[in-house]
This record gives structure tokens, sequence and C-alpha cells, in this order.
């Protein structure tokens, strides 16, 4: 039975592929393959930080359903 990939583990595969297509070594084809599983995770990848961010801002609504993100990022402003 296989492990269940983990964020780190995506992350760890996109650095692998990263420095693959860095080092150009490939060929065109295998150039191409490895641009394609790189997008994929990607795309995987910022789907699972989609879903961390609205877990964040659902935990850190008040009383009244207004966020806030105190301690989080001074950059961020808050909804009033």
């Amino acid at each position: 039975m296989s492990k269940k990939q983990t964020f780190e583990d995506d992350m760890a595969r996109l650095e692998e592929l990263v420095a693959t297509l860095e080092e150009s070594e490939l060929g065109l084809e295998e150039s191409l393959e490895a641009f394609e599983e790189g997008m994929k995770i990607v795309k995987k990848l910022t789907k699972v930080l989609d879903k961390a961010q609205q877990r964040v801002l659902t935990l850190s609504k008040d009383e009244e359903g207004q966020i806030s993100l105190d301690g989080f990022d001074d950059d961020v402003e808050e909804e009033s």
C-alpha cells in the first residue's frame, strides 16, 4: 500500500523537477514531461494552500463574523 503524498513530499518533488530542468541535461520530450508534472504539482499545492487559507480565515472570525487577523500579517487590512 502506498503512503499518501504530503505537502512536503510534493514540494520536494517539485524542487527536484526544477533542479533537473535548470541543469538542462534533458531532451525536449523529457523536459516537457518534467514541466507538465511540475505544473500538476503546482496546481495541487495551490489548492492545498487555498484550503489552508480558508481554514485560517474561518478560524479567525470573531463572534460577529468579522475576520480578525491580529498577529498574522501587518500588511493585511482587516475588513470593517
